[in-house]
């Protein structure tokens, strides 16, 4: 299996190329942001083109309303088009209100916050929102992936209005992430804004690999090779300016603009320096206390995957979210499919290799480790207990412990030797030294 691979697939990027600003230890002013992203689209080649600007959606943390405004102010009245669209992946859409928060500006005011301006959800349920743009073989795909995947190739579709343009700009954070390494860069164009094709076999591939494995590796690991190689299909010019932002917070660390793989690489750098903390010694339970942005469970999972590094065997991680009453609203196969280590689906691969591997792919990010033998049944390295608002009933049928939200005193917990709490999980890594 491969592990902490830096070397594979294309380029990674050379931070140097990037325009950047910032650092792990410096905190950004909203007037040093504004002067950064003013200057840097300033000296961008945009004059009468076609610009989509694609942007994370709200289970991201980022001053995207700081960021949409000098943006906006840079472009108006240079780009020939301007559009804005939401990468959701295969998350749910934003509704106006939401998306009005998240850009900044007050429901049904888009128009005059930003004239001219289309704001579009990435709608992948719609096969009308996809330009094809070619496909990459079984042979490419096999070198990309370390040999992970063979024999198979994957057509690469992405949202029209970003094949339509002369110029993608990604805009987004970069943080640790348990399918690519970090977050960022291309990846917010696969599967950000991509077919339902790729997005699956990229979260199998980095389930293969394991998401203990995977998270938080610094470089090219085989499946940023697959995105990266991917984004080469897009007619459009590439950029991107990527971010570093203060976990909890609406203050960045730095920035860099530049092509998507520089300015990636340039964040990345940061990331793995702000956003991963080490302890010295393992915990017997984590507390891991959600953020209302993350609504169901699939997105919530970040909440064990950033937390069960430094989790004792046998120990547990218990993911606090009174206000999540259901596991996926876009994917409902998951509550069939439950939550399984990797080799629960390997060993068993003629039962479940028609399903969507993203779904699978899901199911092993929030059940972790684990091994799985026909006669013994499912071994798990840590027990996973949901308190949140999904009735026990249905916690239990997808494999999972359950324990009353009510029954939750933070305080006590907090007191507790044994347990680490996070107030903010989802974007900060823990490891052990």
């Amino acid at each position: 299996m491969a592990q902490h691979v830096e070397s594979y697939g294309t380029d990674p990027g050379d931070a140097t190329r990037a325009r950047f600003v910032g650092g792990a230890d410096q905190r950004l002013s909203a007037d040093q942001v504004t002067g950064f992203v003013t200057e840097a689209l300033a000296g961008a080649d945009l004059d009468n083109k076609r610009v989509c600007l694609v942007v994370p959606d709200g289970t991201r943390t980022c001053p995207l309303p700081l960021i949409m405004k000098a943006a906006y102010g840079a472009l108006h009245g240079r780009a020939k088009e301007l559009t804005v669209v939401i990468a959701l992946g295969t998350h749910q859409g934003m509704s106006e209100e939401s998306l009005g928060r998240h850009l900044g500006y007050p429901p049904g005011g888009s128009a005059d916050a930003y004239p001219d301006l289309r704001i579009l959800n990435h709608e992948s349920w719609d096969p009308a929102t996809f330009a094809t743009l070619g496909t990459i073989g079984a042979a490419r795909l096999y070198e990309l992936t370390g040999g992970l995947m063979n024999d198979i190739s994957v057509p690469i579709r992405i949202n029209r209005n970003v094949a339509e343009a002369d110029v993608a700009i990604v805009i987004g954070p970069v943080f640790p992430h348990e399918v690519v390494g970090f977050s960022g860069g291309n990846k917010y164009f696969f599967p950000g804004v991509s077919g339902q094709e790729l997005i699956d076999l990229s979260h199998w591939v980095g389930a293969l690999i394991t998401s203990a494995e995977m998270i938080g590796t610094k470089g090219v690991t085989p499946v940023r090779a697959l995105v990266n190689e991917a984004a080469t299909l897009i007619p459009a010019k590439r950029l991107a300016l990527c971010m570093v932002v203060e976990s909890g917070s609406d203050t960045l660390h730095a920035a860099a603009f530049g092509t998507p793989e520089d300015a990636w690489a340039a964040c990345a750098a940061v990331s793995a320096e702000t956003h991963v903390r080490y302890l010295d010694r393992p915990v017997e339970r984590v507390l891991s206390i959600m953020p209302t942005k993350y609504e169901d469970i699939w997105t919530a999972a970040k909440g064990f995957y950033k937390l069960e590094p430094i989790v004792a065997d046998g120990g547990e991680v218990i993911i606090y979210a009174p206000h999540i009453t259901t596991v996926s609203v876009m994917h409902p196969d998951i509550v069939e499919i439950g939550y399984h280590n990797r080799d629960y689906f390997l060993k068993q691969w003629d039962r479940f290799s028609s399903r969507p591997w993203g779904d699978l792919a899901h199911s092993t990010h929030l059940r972790g480790q684990g091994t799985y033998d026909e006669a013994t049944g499912e071994h798990n390295r840590v027990r996973v207990t949901l308190a949140t608002g999904i009735p026990e009933l249905l916690v239990r049928q997808v494999n999972l412990n359950y324990l009353d939200p009510a029954k939750i005193n933070i305080a006590e917990y907090e007191a507790d030797p044994d347990t680490f709490v996070e107030p903010h999980a989802g974007e900060v890594l823990y490891r052990l030294r």
